[in-house]
């Protein structure tokens, strides 16, 4: 339609209020609220609902307060599609880049129907030879998304959150629409969507893992790359958000509001099950990407308000994060966009925390430094809502200084790729590791500790979404990416794996019998290990994505969880609830604070004593020699003992536990008398069969190469 589209009589415009911010209904009507700093009128559009590509009304909104532009529309309801057009000056150099031409999102949007369609002028035409940007006249409307006015009329009933305590989280990370979509027990109609993942079967195999918590890649409103687009792919991990207050219609059965209430659904029922729901959020970057991104909301209504713009040049952006662009925290608005959005996921959503995508980005203050104490933390930290759910870190971006381990304040838990790394290279068999797994196994008290913060803030993980699942970890000794388009230049290079002889798959069983045996130890350490465990998607039934270790554009076969198993399969699934069982079946291993290497008041033992194969402690000499491929930990139940919330005092077993990662069996000689009187075995990587072995001090005890086995504490045989 054209630009002299003016305001049908059929509705009137009212005042309205500046807050709440987005699109509220309340029974009668709609107020709208949205904040430009710069702009000069702002114009409400409104959409035909039959046809949504059909522009309506504009409808100017005559109010601001506090450069919040508002206005209220009398019998409006919800399921209303709607956009802004933002006038202002277009001064790229400036910063300023409004354009009435753009049809533009809300930010504070609930819901979103339709994707960006990228056959219409989404981005604006390139600079000439000297750098000028031309204004461009072409209108957008037609391919820009439209949001949803939505009601909040769901019933959450006695939904309670299940309020899982630190030292006992068992993390899941899974993506909606991958742990589902080829699940054959799910109606089809429901595979890969919200609903799915709440259907009784999906919870079942969570329930039946032993996993406390899902932690679901980004659900954010989010927009694919045109380029993605042009080679038939999509963004299918959805780390390009375009909407931070909106469920991403990709999973749901509608696009008309129907993303919030199936959302709520399955969080409910989730929380039913026990089950505590995390969201990967990513708020260090949009998908608007750089200059020569699409302008679909942020960039038009106030370009410089939500984004880091380059010092010398106001018309480029500043890139902390590799995706173009980089959001402003340093603005309070953009501050308040952040915190209104993590908290209304908390309040009206009822999640139960956060994982924040490149998260030393929220953190960077005037110069584009890294600060413990940025205002983003701060607020965080006093939050009487966000202060109180999980909080977790990627802590790294691609900007300078940007690897920040350990950096984050004591709230905070991060995800931890030292350990990932370190386990990786042990269990490969490369040299001089045992300092590093010792740092690891024990909560990595090197990293957390100075911050006086515990050992459930390292969240240990071998593998995740990206990078290799664990079959391909020992499968593959390079990436093969080649289906992502871009000749296997893409992913990460370095993977620390060991394709255990072979490249890619094979039927020579004596490579996969060392396959299955590390993807046993590899989950083994991850287990028993100090600290909270994360167990990436579909590696328990063995998941490949044939070698690609960069498939966030792969929305496929490739991605999805096979739920078709073998008997080998079915082994790995058997282990990995063992591990897990064990796990929660010890207060040992699930420690609220730092070792101390000594006995402690009440205690028969010391709570940590590190041992080599011979029987021996281990000595300065054994940690830093090149061979130390094999060595045990000993771990005092009673030096360990832990309070329930009601004061009861759980004791935990005396456990000792041996890694060997050399590729010969070790005749290891248990220790003396005066540690314990005899031992049984728990767990062994190397051994199909769940016979216990029972054995008495100073025996000696055949522990075969690349492999884990779990003592406790028992009577003399």
């Amino acid at each position: 339609m054209s630009d002299s589209l003016v305001l049908s009589s059929a509705h009137e415009v009212l005042p309205g209020v500046p807050y709440p911010l987005g699109a509220t209904y309340d029974g009668r009507g709609v107020n709208f609220a949205v904040f430009s700093e710069n702009a000069t009128a702002m114009e409400l559009c409104l959409f035909d609902e039959q046809q949504p590509r059909l522009e309506k009304h504009r409808l100017k909104l005559q109010d601001v307060t506090a450069h919040v532009w508002h206005g209220y529309v009398p019998g409006l309801q919800p399921g209303t599609l709607y956009g802004y057009r933002a006038h202002g000056p277009w001064e790229p150099q400036s910063g300023l880049r409004f354009n009435p031409h753009k049809v533009l999102t809300d930010p504070y949007a609930r819901a979103f129907s339709g994707k960006p369609d990228w056959m219409h002028p989404l981005t604006t035409l390139k600079a000439d030879e000297k750098g000028v940007e031309p204004f461009d006249s072409r209108d957008s409307a037609a391919g820009t998304p439209r949001c949803v006015v939505v009601h909040d009329d769901f019933d959450w009933g006695d939904e309670k959150r299940p309020g899982v305590v630190w030292r006992r989280a068992v993390l899941y990370e899974l993506h909606v629409k991958g742990f589902t979509a080829r699940h054959p027990e799910i109606p089809p109609e429901l595979r890969g969507t919200y609903l799915g993942l709440a259907h009784p079967k999906a919870i079942e195999h969570l329930l039946s893992l032993g996993v406390t918590s899902v932690e679901l890649l980004p659900v954010h409103e989010s927009s694919s790359e045109g380029f993605l687009l042009q080679r038939g792919l999509s963004n299918y991990w959805g780390y390009n958000t375009l909407g931070f207050f909106a469920p991403d219609q990709r999973f749901a059965t509608g696009s008309r509001g129907q993303q919030v209430r199936e959302f709520k659904q399955m969080v409910k029922a989730l929380h039913a099950a026990g089950l505590e729901v995390i969201l990967d959020v990513v708020f260090n970057h949009t998908c608007e990407g750089n200059e020569l991104g699409p302008t679909l909301s942020f960039r038009g209504l106030d370009n410089p308000t939500y984004y880091w713009l380059d010092g010398q040049s106001r018309a480029r952006y500043r890139d902390f994060t590799g995706c173009g662009n980089s959001l402003n925290l340093r603005h309070p608005q953009v501050m308040k966009l952040v915190l209104d959005s993590l908290r209304a996921w908390v309040t009206e959503y009822r999640v139960d925390g956060f994982r924040f995508d490149l998260a030393p980005e929220l953190a960077r203050v005037d110069g584009g430094g890294f600060s413990r104490e940025a205002p983003f933390l701060q607020a965080v930290h006093q939050d009487p809502v966000l202060s109180r759910v999980k909080l977790i870190a990627e802590p790294w971006d691609v900007g300078e200084h940007g690897y920040r381990l350990g950096g984050f304040p004591n709230v905070w838990a991060e995800w931890n790729d030292r350990f990932r790394e370190t386990m990786r290279r042990a269990w490969r068999g490369d040299e001089r590791q045992a300092a590093e797994v010792g740092y690891r196994l024990t909560g990595s008290s090197d990293v957390f500790k100075s911050s006086g913060r515990r050992p459930m803030a390292s969240i240990n993980f071998i593998t995740c979404h990206d990078g290799f699942t664990l079959h391909d970890l020992v499968t593959y000794q390079g990436k093969h990416n080649e289906l992502n388009g871009e000749e296997n230049r893409d992913g990460a290079s370095e993977n620390q794996s060991w394709n255990c002889g072979h490249e890619g798959e094979t039927d020579d069983p004596v490579v996969n019998a060392v396959r299955d045996r590390q993807k046993r130890n590899l989950l083994a350490t991850l287990m028993l290990a100090v600290g909270t465990p994360m167990l990436n998607m579909g590696d328990e039934l063995g998941r490949t994505q044939w070698g690609n270790n960069n498939a966030y554009c792969q929305d496929n076969e490739l991605s999805w969880v096979d739920w078709n198993l073998d008997d080998k399969k079915r082994a790995l699934l058997e282990f990995t609830r063992k591990v897990i069982r064990l796990r929660h079946a010890q207060p040992t291993i699930q420690r609220r604070n730092f070792f101390m290497g000594s006995t402690l008041e009440d205690s028969r033992f010391r709570d940590l004593v590190w041992f080599r194969p011979d029987g021996h402690e281990m000595g300065a000499d054994d940690w830093q020699a090149a061979g130390t491929r094999c060595l045990g930990w000993f771990l005092g139940g009673d030096a360990i003992a832990t309070r329930e919330p009601s004061g009861a005092k759980v004791v935990g077993d005396t456990l000792l536990v041996f890694m060997n990662a050399a590729q010969d069996a070790v005749a290891l000689t248990l220790p003396e008398k005066k540690w314990a009187p005899g031992w049984e075995t728990l767990l062994e990587t190397a051994r199909d069969d769940a016979q216990v072995r029972r054995l008495e001090a100073g025996s000696t005890f055949d522990l075969a190469g690349r492999s884990v086995v779990v003592f406790r504490m028992s009577a003399p045989p």
